[in-house]
């Protein structure tokens, strides 16, 4: 097994993503020049100057710069706003706009360059994706909001690379132990197994969901209980034709055969149900929901995000012993989400059959600032006794 050690300050590679509807429509200026730095040979074959993308002003407003002297049109779009904004290009093929101010948060953009989308090659963060395709723009909040870095005690973010035995191949990992992990070598901790969705990896609910510092922050704060949190890469199966459908069982027994047990040889965990969660979002979200209600046994505390529910008849077996093994059973999913129908039958069918459990129908649709959200509601809600 390979393991590289990863801080918590590490800025994640982020990715561009499509434009949220409904977002608030803020104005569109012309850029000011780009901040460069001196062209050591401008003209004779030397580096072009720096340019400086994306550019957060103190007033919120934020400028996108891209050189491409020989593009004919160039738009930037991004969920804090509605449709693209265009670009116009000076006299040194630089193109740039300005928009806002942009509230404080953690949003994706993208470019598209004569009808090609792309990243912004300016921007560093880039979200991790199956394609990547978009960048990732973060303000900070005054006060300081739940996904930001803020002074307080921060845990660890380890990569691993293991060989699947149940798969026959390797495959990526990355584990958050909380802050004061490492202080007392003989404490051990719950366990919190979170998914991401179809278009994304293993990476992204650090590198873009911040999820490692939404738990240094709640942790701080004393909403929630320190935690180890797992994160598997959800795409199982690779390739297409039936891949889609056989993909949930092959990840269950990649989690229960290979990563579970790699978990405990490597961590201090607490082995029993109580102590452990499972949770994710869209695709991930009907991981978790399949495998957590197959295996009450393992996982006490079970949870969905915007899931793609399925059929919850098939999964629920004896609601009495269900109510009995699970400590909360917790599904959301946004009012807008394309998925909320397919959630509120999934509810239905839990009230049905008398399987408790909590519905938040919230606001918002299927996207990351939702999924933030989510997280920060549900982690505080579990492996309380």
């Amino acid at each position: 097994m390979h393991s590289s050690r990863l801080t918590t300050a590490f800025r994640r590679l982020v990715a561009f993503a499509p434009v949220l509807l409904g977002a608030t429509i803020f104005a569109q200026t012309p850029a000011a020049p780009p901040p460069a730095t001196p062209p050591a040979a401008a003209g004779r074959g030397g580096p072009q100057p720096t340019v400086v993308s994306p550019e957060i002003a103190a007033d919120g407003k934020v400028t996108f710069r891209l050189r491409a002297p020989n593009a004919k049109t160039v738009t930037a779009s991004g969920q804090f706003q509605r449709g693209p904004a265009n670009l116009t290009k000076d006299d040194s093929g630089v193109w740039s706009v300005t928009v806002g101010p942009v509230p404080a948060g953690v949003y994706e953009y993208t470019f598209n360059v004569d009808g090609v989308g792309m990243i912004d090659p300016g921007n560093r963060d880039i979200k991790p994706m199956r394609a990547p395709r978009t960048s990732i723009l973060e303000i900070p909040g005054n006060p300081p909001l739940l996904t930001d870095f803020q002074s307080v005690p921060h845990g660890k973010v380890t990569l691993h690379w293991y060989q699947s035995k149940s798969l026959n191949r390797r495959r990526p990992m990355q584990v958050y132990t909380p802050p004061g992990y490492d202080a007392d070598p003989t404490a051990r901790f719950p366990t919190m197994y979170l998914f991401h969705g179809s278009g994304d990896n293993e990476a992204t609910w650090v590198a873009h969901g911040k999820a490692h510092w939404i738990l240094d922050n709640l942790i701080a704060q004393k909403r929630a209980q320190p935690m180890i949190v797992v994160m598997l890469d959800g795409h199982a199966v690779v390739g297409g034709g039936g891949a889609r459908a056989s993909n949930t069982p092959a990840f269950e027994r990649d989690l229960l055969e290979d990563a579970m047990p790699l978990v405990a040889a490597n961590y201090r965990t607490r082995e029993n149900a109580a102590s452990r969660a499972i949770i994710g979002l869209s695709m991930g979200g009907g991981q978790s929901l399949t495998i957590g209600l197959k295996h009450a046994d393992k996982f006490a505390w079970v949870g969905g995000m915007s899931s793609a529910a399925g059929n919850a008849s098939s999964l629920i077996g004896d609601p009495a012993a269900l109510n009995r093994q699970l400590k909360l059973l917790w599904i959301a999913c946004g009012k807008d989400d394309q998925l909320i129908a397919a959630n509120r039958t999934f509810s239905a069918a839990l009230t049905t059959a008398g399987v408790k459990h909590e519905f938040a129908e919230t606001e918002g649709n299927h996207s990351w600032p939702v999924w933030r959200g989510y997280l920060a509601d549900f982690a505080p809600k579990i492996f309380k006794n």
